[in-house]
């Protein structure tokens, strides 16, 4: 499966979905179910690969302002639902978090910014097809801290600062 056809799974599953992540994860997973095990695993090496990209201080920092509030689990289950907004948001948000004011449609803190579900889809499927766990995916693991510059997330003026796009759309 090459990354084409990684994203334009994740397009007609949230599509499909009508934006209900847990919906978007069960979609995902009978797609996935009509591949053979090697192209979900190749499904996971993409997802994967995206969802360590994402492990970014400032991208953490946009999560905490939209999230109000986000501890390291709220943290791994926003950037799966990232990944689940399709290509261009989550290119965009990755070189910009910022970028999220414009590419993001309403969000509702209760419902959005929680993928958790999708990232176990992969593994989910791969278990039905063959019975077993999925295997290692031969990735690089995610770095032990995020990338970039850590600051203060709990601080309103910060986050202001640094997402101001962001801050006047979602913030306080």
């Amino acid at each position: 499966m090459d990354e084409t056809e990684f994203w334009e799974i994740i397009d007609s599953t949230r599509e499909a979905s009508e934006g209900d992540p847990e919906e978007h994860a069960d979609l995902v997973v009978e797609r996935l179910l009509r591949f053979d095990p090697d192209a979900v695993l190749d499904f996971a090496r993409h997802f994967e690969a995206r969802y360590n990209r994402a492990y970014r201080w400032d991208l953490w920092g946009a999560a905490s302002l939209l999230l109000d509030g986000a501890g390291d689990d709220s943290f791994d289950y926003f950037r799966c639902w990232l990944i689940g907004q399709g290509r261009e948001v989550f290119e965009g948000a990755v070189h910009d978090p910022d970028a999220l004011a414009e590419l993001l449609g309403d969000f509702d803190e209760e419902i959005d910014g929680d993928g958790e579900e999708l990232g176990y889809a992969a593994d989910e499927a791969y278990e039905r097809l063959t019975g077993a766990e999925a295997p290692d995916l031969g990735i690089p693991p995610q770095a032990a801290e995020p990338e970039g510059v850590a600051f203060d997330m709990t601080d309103d003026a910060e986050l202001a600062a640094r997402f101001p796009r962001l801050w006047d759309r979602f913030g306080g």
